[in-house]
C-alpha cells in the first residue's frame, strides 16, 4: 500500500515536503520582515489585540433588568411577564370554556365557604350536602380542612402566617373547581377575615359564604376531638376559640343557626336541604 505522503505516479515524496518546506520559508520570510520593520510589528499587535476585543465583546451579555439579559439583547421582546415571585409566565387560555363545561354539567360551579368554630358541625352539613346533591344528579366536591392538611397543606402549622397560606391555597384550589363548573364545597375554620375576603375576591360573585353559627360554650361541651380539652389544658397552642381569634363573619350569605346556648343542634340534613333552596334560588343548579 502506498504511503499518503508518496506519489503514486513518480514514487518520490516530494509534494508534501516541498509544502511544508514552502510553509517554513514563508514563516521565516514574515518573521524577518517583521523584524526589519517594527511599525509593521505594532500594527500586526495592535490588529491582534482588536479582534480580540472584539471577540470578548460580542461574548459579553448586555445589561439589562430582565432574566433573558444573559442571552439575549434590550431589543428582544418577550410576550410573557412577572406575577407575585413568578417570572416569565403567561395565562394560556383553553379551547373549552366555562360556560361549556356548566352546560355539559347541567350546573353552574361555585365556591360554598363553610366556615365556624371546631365542633361547628362545618364538615358534616358539607358532606350531607353533597350527598343530597348527588342524589339530584348535580356534581359536587367537599375540600375538608383536615383532610387537605393530610396532602398539600401538610407542610403547614397553625401560626398566623400558615393559616393564612393554608387559606390561600385552598382558596385557589377551589376557584380551579368552581371554574371547571364543580359545585365546590369547602369546609375549613378559617378564623380570619382578611382571608376570606380574599378567597372572595379571587372567586368573584360565586362565593357563598356559610357561617356556621354556634356559641363556643357549646362547641367545648360537644368537643368531639377532644381538641378542647387539650387546649384548655395548654396541649395545644394557638387553638381557635381559646387562645386565637375566630372572626365572625358581618355579612354572610347563608347564616346557619347550628345550636343555640341551650345546646340543641339543629338537623345536618335540615341544613343542607335549606342549602340546597337557596342554590336553586340563585340559579347554581341549572346552567
Amino acid at each position: 500500500m502506498t504511503p499518503p505522503d508518496v506519489s503514486p505516479v513518480t514514487g518520490f515524496r516530494f509534494p508534501i515536503v516541498v509544502a511544508r518546506r514552502s510553509s517554513l520559508v514563508a514563516r521565516e520570510s514574515t518573521t524577518r520582515a517583521v523584524v526589519r520593520n517594527p511599525t509593521r510589528a505594532r500594527m500586526l499587535r495592535h490588529a491582534a489585540r482588536a479582534v480580540r476585543d472584539a471577540a470578548k465583546s460580542r461574548a459579553r451579555p448586555t445589561a439589562s433588568s430582565g432574566p433573558w439579559s444573559a442571552t439575549m439583547s434590550t431589543d428582544v421582546k418577550v410576550d410573557a411577564y412577572k406575577v407575585g415571585e413568578s417570572t416569565n409566565i403567561k395565562w394560556h387560555e383553553g379551547a373549552v370554556d366555562r360556560a361549556t363545561r356548566e352546560k355539559a354539567l347541567g350546573q353552574k360551579g361555585c365556591v360554598l365557604w363553610f366556615t365556624g368554630l371546631s365542633g361547628s358541625g362545618k364538615s358534616t352539613v358539607a358532606y350531607t350536602l353533597e350527598h343530597e346533591l348527588f342524589k339530584r344528579g348535580k356534581v359536587a366536591q367537599v375540600l375538608d380542612g383536615d383532610n387537605i392538611r393530610h396532602g398539600l397543606n401538610s407542610n403547614l402549622g397553625f401560626t398566623a402566617a400558615d393559616r393564612e397560606e393554608n387559606i390561600r391555597r385552598i382558596g385557589e384550589v377551589s376557584k380551579l373547581y368552581a371554574d371547571s363548573g364543580m359545585i365546590t364545597l369547602v369546609s375549613f375554620i378559617s378564623p380570619y377575615k382578611k382571608d376570606r375576603q380574599r378567597v372572595r375576591e379571587r372567586v368573584g360573585d360565586r362565593f357563598v359564604e356559610v357561617y356556621m353559627k354556634i356559641p363556643l360554650s357549646v362547641c367545648e361541651e360537644r368537643d368531639p376531638k377532644g381538641l378542647y380539652k387539650a387546649a384548655r389544658a395548654g396541649k395545644i397552642k394557638g387553638f381557635t376559640g381559646i387562645d386565637d381569634p375566630y372572626e365572625e363573619p358581618e355579612n354572610a350569605e347563608i347564616e346557619m343557626v347550628v345550636a343555640e346556648a341551650d345546646g340543641v343542634m339543629a338537623s345536618p340534613m335540615e341544613m343542607s336541604h335549606k342549602i340546597i333552596d337557596i342554590l336553586e334560588a340563585k340559579g347554581f343548579l341549572k346552567a
